[in-house]
């Protein structure tokens, strides 16, 4: 019997769970979904969803490294932009980039140096 290959979760690194919520739920629209941790003081590992997307957030210093990417393919990126610039967020830049692989690109930096770059495709 093959193998099978089945959902990839990206798992990125965070410092600080009233950033990452403020930031991820708050800002971008996520919904938590759960948290785990080991002791009561202990590291973050949470995971948030929005419609197929889903995102594992961890402050253990083995998971992952800051300044990752996370390619999100979207649909109505201009919605998006106008839904995230009404919150105004403080921290980030908003603009969407006509990029040369046929795709507009808006790339969003979270506290801790990760990138979510959210990507349609020009029809």
């Amino acid at each position: 019997m093959g193998s099978e290959l089945q959902l990839a979760i990206p798992l990125l690194r965070v410092f600080s769970k009233e950033k990452t919520w403020e930031f991820y739920v708050d800002f971008l629209g996520f919904a938590f979904d759960w948290v785990e941790r080991m002791e009561t003081d202990g590291p973050l590992y949470a995971q948030v969803s929005r419609n197929a997307v889903i995102l594992h957030l961890s402050g253990h210093f083995e998971d992952g490294t800051p300044g990752t990417t996370v390619l999100i393919r979207t649909h109505g990126i201009d919605a998006l932009h106008g839904e995230l610039t009404k919150k105004k967020y403080p921290f980030t830049s908003l603009k969407i980039v006509d990029k040369p692989w046929n795709a507009r690109v808006m790339d969003v930096l979270d506290p801790f140096g990760n990138c979510i770059r959210f990507s349609e495709n020009k029809l």
